[in-house]
């Protein structure tokens, strides 16, 4: 249900990739326990789709076999609707923009698009997240990226989609929430805005995994937090509010030893591979300051989702079922409105 929030509502989602470790953790049953817990929606993340299949079917489906994909988006769809559970959005969309013109890349990009779209008409959600591309070889022109979303965002508009557009903190040209935001006004399409995080802009701006502090160093304690409150007020009085679909939540957990300075063996860089597995719940052992980046973000006047997509490989441990852990993180959204 959604939290009060002076004298209004703040609706709730829990991504699906959020919760759950356990092969018997499954798509049905993650789906109860955020529901349980009473959140009003989920963001279906492509993984479970995946599972979801193996479970039907037996075996894992082909990723690009968007026919099966469409079945089992539909079977989602009825299984979400049993929870009274909106489907919000389908995440996470990679390496999309920039791709050299004529490229192989960007014909596939394009590709995976469609089918992607197809599977959000099965599921019926109307939202595509699309995380700023890490890939190495993209354009570095505002323009290209800028005109490869908003090209997307027509072929979403006659579908009647829209997408979310998100700085991942180790991206190759969008690591900021600035820079989505050049990129949306520049693109102008009524269909596309922004999925902020705590943990990407936080995460990206104010900490920084591979210092033995856990902050961006170079620069003395009072400058960087200078910095990040001037970012957060600049947030504010930027970004109108309509054009923020969401706002994801999670904390960080301060690296020790630190993360090497260096991309691992699958190319993911530093900030990348703390995102995967080092992203409790608010108020359970992180450090950043998820509370300043919210309020930075109701500061424009949004109202919207709020949603928990964490990644804590430490779970496991502190957290019986998943109804403990959804019911925990419930309250930690309560807290977070309250602090």
């Amino acid at each position: 249900m959604p939290i009060d929030y002076q004298g209004e509502k703040i609706p709730t989602c829990y991504a699906t990739c959020s919760i759950g470790h356990r092969e018997s953790h499954t798509l049905p049953l993650k789906l109860k326990a955020i529901a349980d817990a009473g959140f009003d929606a989920i963001e279906l993340s492509m993984p479970d789709i995946l599972a979801y299949g193996k479970m039907l079917h037996g075996q894992e489906p082909d990723p690009k076999d968007y026919d099966a994909l469409v079945e089992i988006g539909k079977a989602i769809k009825e299984q979400a609707e049993m929870h009274k559970l909106k489907i919000l959005m389908l995440q996470p969309f990679a390496n999309f923009e920039g791709w050299p013109k004529g490229s192989g890349e960007r014909k596939d990009a394009f590709e995976r698009a469609q089918g992607w779209m197809r599977i959000m008409e099965a599921a019926g959600t109307d939202m595509l997240q699309v995380g700023s591309s890490d890939a190495p070889g993209i354009s570095s022109s505002i323009d290209d990226l800028a005109g490869d979303l908003a090209e997307l965002a027509d072929l979403c508009a006659a579908r009647g989609q829209r997408i979310a557009y998100e700085n991942w903190c180790w991206a190759t040209r969008a690591p900021d929430w600035k820079d989505v935001w050049r990129i949306v006004e520049k693109a102008n399409r009524p269909n596309l805005g922004l999925c902020l995080d705590t943990f990407q802009s936080a995460g990206g701006e104010w900490a920084d995994p591979t210092t033995k502090s856990g902050l961006v160093e170079g620069i003395s304690r009072d400058e960087l937090e200078a910095r990040w409150k001037q970012s957060l007020e600049e947030l504010s009085k930027t970004i109108p509010p309509e054009k923020i679909y969401l706002l994801q939540i999670s904390d960080a957990y301060k690296m020790e030893p630190p993360i090497e300075a260096k991309t691992d063996d699958q190319g993911l860089r530093p900030r990348g591979q703390w995102s995967h597995d080092y992203r409790p719940l608010p108020y359970d052992g992180g450090y950043l300051p998820v509370a300043d980046f919210l309020k930075a973000v109701l500061g424009t006047g949004f109202r919207g989702w709020l949603s928990m997509e964490v990644f804590d490989g430490k779970a496991p441990e502190k957290y019986s079922d998943m109804l403990e852990f959804s019911k925990t993180a419930m309250s930690s959204l309560e807290k977070l409105l309250k602090s």
